[in-house]
């Protein structure tokens, strides 16, 4: 008699997913760190390759791949939007307030709004839409939440809507509007109508109404939040957006891309179809940023040229696309643990940037390339370090609240789709001991 096999757990299923999300974290981390330390090399670096725009690229990805099957596994709106509120919100919080007390203002640890207009900047902060409503965002990396939020909207409508497997479609559509209509999305814009104090306003009433409706259990109510929802975030983007309207498209269309690629690895979707959709979001990238990403647009795509923007754009594809073809591989387990705490490595490193910052202003600016190196490894030592104590005591915490809220009044899942990797309770217990997949 044949022994049984026994199936992969999900931490080792999605081990390839972390790795993808602890290089990015990492990257994006030493990216933002060269603005302090190696300053030349980091800016001739960025003239033909954007580590920010790889590493953000390659999350969406991973998102775009992950949150559909998160929905539609479970096949409930309120649980969905619970698991993400929860998600997102506590880590966001701890680290926001941290950073505005504990760092001095002019080391800029927070946008320098939180400080003069507290009530506004945190009014907007919270909806986590404001990068769309003429502030930046408290903490500078907060920006690309707002995508996360916008892609949340549209995934919810079209999974109410019973559209949700047209994934592919819907990745085109938004490449081919960055291609086509990019360069005169921005010509119109919402701030000559209304001041930053009213779209703040505005949008914090929206996005309160819409997520009420998204929490009851009634189909229309949820219907109609999630249009509301979307249609303020596609309005804002496109319109007040901080980045260029061309950029923003093609972040969304990048997203549904990661979403097509799940679909062709659960049968949903033909392999020919998929590689023809992604294709089509490649090229219109590729040729967006070429076309687009000029002196003007730099200043909105914190990009240094064309050729770094495609280059990193290309780069964050490959990352992904080369983590998939190894997806049925053991993954190194310190990248899978890196993966694991990537969310708080990617809020916590631009506040610790401002406290070195802080420090260097105290003891003196390494010149040395010893000094530097080893900033570098006190820098990762700590950021590590204090990834893994948020990542315990904020975000575990959370996503558990979560689920004991659902416990309450469902049972467990009843969707056909893979286990969330961020909120999998065997996930969670395989990563939490620091070996999720060797």
């Amino acid at each position: 008699m044949r022994s049984r096999i026994p199936a992969p757990s999900a931490a080792a299923r999605f081990g390839w997913l972390d790795t993808v999300r602890g290089i990015a974290a990492l990257t994006v981390a030493l990216h933002h760190l060269s603005g302090e330390l190696f300053v030349g090399l980091g800016a001739a670096v960025r003239q033909w390759f954007d580590p920010g725009i790889f590493g953000v690229m390659a999350f969406f990805l991973v998102s775009g791949y992950i949150v559909p099957a998160s929905l539609e596994r479970r096949g409930d709106v309120r649980a969905f939007w619970i698991g993400r509120l929860f998600r997102l919100y506590p880590l966001c919080i701890v680290v926001f307030v941290a950073s505005a007390v504990l760092v001095p203002q002019r080391f800029s640890a927070v946008d320098v709004s939180v400080h003069t207009h507290p009530l506004l900047a945190s009014v907007a902060n919270a909806t986590m839409l404001q990068d769309l409503l003429g502030l930046r965002s408290g903490l500078p990396v907060m920006w690309t939440l707002t995508y996360e939020m916008v892609f949340y909207y549209l995934v919810t409508l079209l999974f109410m809507g019973g559209a949700h497997r047209r994934s592919g479609p819907v990745a085109v559509v938004f490449a081919g509007a960055a291609l086509l209509l990019g360069p005169w999305a921005a010509e119109w814009s919402l701030r000559p109508e209304f001041t930053v104090r009213q779209l703040v306003a505005g949008t914090a009433l929206v996005v309160v109404v819409g997520l009420l409706f998204l929490l009851t259990e009634r189909r229309a109510a949820q219907l109609t939040g999630a249009a509301l929802l979307t249609g303020l975030g596609l309005v804002l983007m496109v319109a007040d957006g901080r980045s260029t309207p061309w950029e923003s498209l093609l972040i969304l269309a990048t997203m549904f891309s990661g979403t097509v690629i799940y679909r062709a690895e659960q049968g949903q979707l033909r392999r020919s179809a998929a590689w023809a959709y992604c294709g089509s979001v490649i090229v219109a990238g590729t040729f967006a940023g070429l076309l687009y990403d000029d002196k003007q647009a730099q200043i909105r795509t914190w990009t240094a040229s064309p050729i770094a923007w495609v280059s990193a754009f290309l780069a964050g594809w490959a990352l992904f696309g080369v983590a998939l073809l190894l997806r049925h591989r053991r993954m190194p387990g310190t990248l899978t643990w890196l993966g694991l705490v990537s969310f708080s490595v990617y809020l916590l490193h631009r506040p610790l940037i401002a406290a070195m910052s802080w420090l260097m202003a105290k003891t003196g600016h390494p010149h040395s390339t010893v000094h530097q190196l080893t900033w570098v490894a006190a820098f990762l030592s700590t950021l590590l370090l204090l990834s893994a104590v948020t990542y315990h005591l904020v975000e575990l915490p959370g996503q558990r609240l979560a689920r004991r809220l659902l416990a309450r009044r469902s049972g467990p899942p009843t969707g056909s789709g893979p286990a969330d990797p961020e909120t999998s309770k065997e996930y969670e217990g395989a990563g939490s001991r620091g070996r999720p997949s060797c």
